[in-house]
């Protein structure tokens, strides 16, 4: 088949190689216009787009996906499928309509669960044992579009979000690179999503990031990883912000209260609502990341001091 493929962060780029890599014909990449980052607030092109432009790819940035222009180009290059994994950008019902087996998406959840922008950070943050990726035909609503298949993974321990989207964005890339195959052979009807099980998940803001001490371990330890990377966990020491890294239960540890940090000779300890957790990494503003230890032992960290 003859494809466009949409898409823009990092994330995407495994299923963007994996379609260029099969037997369709990669007409172009639609992408959001680049923007500014860095220090110098210089326009930069979005991971997908760069990608694009090192394997000479023809690149389309639209401001909105609705532009004539955009929809002229689409009409010319005239895709068969346009898939879609993480584009930012709602597509609209005339755009939808311009491939003769309309766009399909790569979605990080088993929907109908966790629609919406941040699927993967809130399996984390909400203790799911069992989350995977789902491809579905895109249509007007907020990820309800009937799904074509699934594969599924194991949410470990330790995950972070970061780490179990890096898995599911490679076992998701070759799932929709099955879905496309069956969809130019005609052996695959998707099925519409089921009315039970839908749950959302928003973009977690800053504050979302924020840890609550005063909650049980779990629900610390599941917020920090569903954190991390982004948007990055953080607290408060003597009223500046200090971002941290995953922690690990302490159960051995005494009883401390929520917040309160005990500084040990190889660990650094801080209380929660039940029993304490030891620091792994922390930045504080302007510094780079470091051992709690050493943050500890640079700030003095004195007894009866907390994390706010």
């Amino acid at each position: 088949m003859r494809l466009i493929f949409a898409g823009t962060p990092a994330v995407a780029v495994p299923a963007l190689a994996a379609v260029a890599a099969s037997r369709h014909e990669l007409l172009a990449v639609v992408t959001r216009p680049d923007a500014p980052a860095g220090r110098g607030r210089g326009l930069v092109r979005s991971p997908v787009g760069a990608w694009a432009d090192e394997n000479g790819i023809e690149v389309l940035t639209p401001a909105r996906p609705r532009e004539p222009e955009f929809l002229d180009r689409l009409r010319e290059l005239a895709p068969d499928c346009a898939p879609v994994v993480a584009y930012g950008a709602l597509v609209p019902p005339v755009a939808l309509e311009i491939p003769r087996h309309g766009w399909i998406n790569l979605h990080f959840s088993l929907l109908p669960a966790w629609r919406g922008a941040a699927p993967v950070q809130h399996a984390v943050l909400h203790g799911d044992e069992m989350t995977g990726a789902s491809v579905f035909q895109l249509e007007e609503g907020l990820d309800t579009g009937p799904v074509f298949g699934t594969v599924t993974d194991e949410v470990r321990a330790g995950d972070t979000s970061g780490d179990l989207l890096e898995r599911l964005a490679h076992s998701g890339a070759g799932l929709l690179v099955a879905v496309l195959d069956a969809i130019e052979a005609g052996t695959v009807r998707a099925e519409p999503q089921p009315a039970d099980g839908v749950s959302l998940a928003p973009k977690l803001t800053v504050e979302d990031a924020r840890v609550r001490w005063s909650d049980p371990v779990f629900a610390v330890d599941r917020r920090i990883r569903a954190c991390t990377p982004a948007p990055g966990p953080w607290t408060t020491f003597r009223g500046d912000r200090v971002k941290l890294g995953p922690i690990v239960p302490a159960p051995d540890g005494p009883d401390l209260e929520p917040g309160e940090l005990l500084v040990e000779k190889s660990r650094v300890l801080v209380g929660t609502a039940t029993t304490p957790v030891r620091l792994g990494e922390v930045r504080a503003a302007g510094k780079k990341a470091m051992p709690a230890t050493d943050w500890a032992r640079g700030v003095r960290v004195g007894t009866g001091e907390v994390f706010a």
